[in-house]
């Protein structure tokens, strides 16, 4: 018989399989807080549940883990990169990093990507298959633990950013969204988890009505159809239209702003011009913009843009909240993808 991964269970779905093999109700929340606050390995340790429901536990569940494959840490702002070997030789990257209000971590969602935005990575190397609901949740309770043990902080924010679509891989980021905002797992307000899309369309409405007070994050990147769909090859299913008019509902179903994120491209979306389009297609959303310094890789045809500043100052002056993203881990080549494709 194989056994399922413990940390593959929100809190109710635990509860549920527990009754169904004759446990106490109970057990599930004493479960929670010896793997997701006290950290252990064995279900032996488990001090204050009966020998006989160990027993149980012992033989249709497994406290697994990710394996380090790699682990880069930048000197200027330590922003950390760990690369972990899944169970199928798979491997994929997260990212902790430091900011002035604390610690933020970048989870992958899929091993691979097939979205094939130009810029990016992790595009680079086509989805082989969704995460499962434990390898997210095994990538942040590694990164808390790895914390904790530095220097004995804590995690502030999750952001669902890494390798992958999230919204490709809708039902296991949305129960490992649960698992990781319960209070009795790793208690991560809602306010403190963001998921990012490139524009799945028609999983932002449901993800709205479902979660409203966490954060979204839209990878815009272009502000008109034909720039957009060469960048971004899903913008020929859902065009701008389509995604400003389902970012308006999300707005009207939430009342929370919306991220734009927008990488700028030497020559190809960094003019005045284009600057104008954006501000004219965000005019009076709840939303701000967050302008990514791209840094060239070996990897890409793309450079570095010399107009972040000029971008900032109109998009700010015609009404449109702008900020310049900090560069992290900019000596580790941080962005997501890179460590996976030089291993491979």
């Amino acid at each position: 018989m194989s056994k399922s991964s413990i940390f593959s269970f929100s809190l109710s779905a635990l509860e549920n399989q527990l009754i169904s093999l004759n446990l106490k109700k109970h057990n599930a929340t004493q479960i929670y807080n010896w793997i997701y606050q006290k950290h252990i390995d064995t279900f032996s340790k488990m001090t204050n549940i009966a020998k006989s429901s160990l027993d149980v536990l012992d033989e249709n569940f497994n406290i697994n883990k990710l394996t380090i494959v790699d682990m880069q840490i930048d000197p200027n702002d330590q922003t950390t990169k760990f690369l972990f070997r899944l169970c199928d030789d798979n491997c994929v990257e997260t990212v902790l990093m430091k900011f002035d209000y604390g610690y933020s971590v970048c989870v992958s969602t899929q091993v691979g990507c097939n979205m094939g935005c130009k810029f990016c990575a992790s595009g680079l190397l086509k989805k082989i298959r969704d995460l499962t609901i434990d390898e997210m949740v095994l990538q942040i309770l590694h990164v808390k633990q790895h914390l904790n043990k530095l220097n004995g902080q804590r995690l502030n924010n999750v952001v669902f950013m890494g390798i992958g679509e999230p919204f490709d891989n809708y039902k296991n980021l949305t129960e490992t969204i649960k698992i990781i905002n319960d209070d009795h797992g790793l208690a991560i307000g809602s306010r403190h988890i963001t998921v990012s899309t490139c524009g799945l369309v028609d999983k932002i409405i449901l993800f709205a009505q479902t979660f409203k007070q966490i954060g979204l994050a839209i990878s815009l990147h272009a502000p008109n159809d034909e720039l957009r769909n060469e960048l971004m090859p899903i913008n020929k299913k859902y065009n701008l239209a389509k995604l400003m008019d389902v970012c308006k509902q999300y707005i009207r179903i939430t009342n929370r702003r919306i991220t734009f994120e927008y990488v700028l491209l030497k020559g190809i979306n960094d003019s005045l011009l284009h600057a104008q389009q954006l501000s004219a297609l965000l005019k009076n959303m709840l939303c701000y913009v967050n302008l990514i310094v791209y840094n060239k890789t070996k990897i890409s045809k793309f450079s570095k843009s010399n107009n972040a500043k000029l971008f900032l100052d109109y998009l700010l002056k015609h009404g449109v909240n702008t900020t310049i993203r900090l560069e992290r881990g900019k000596i580790i080549n941080a962005a997501c993808g890179q460590l996976r494709a030089n291993n491979l």
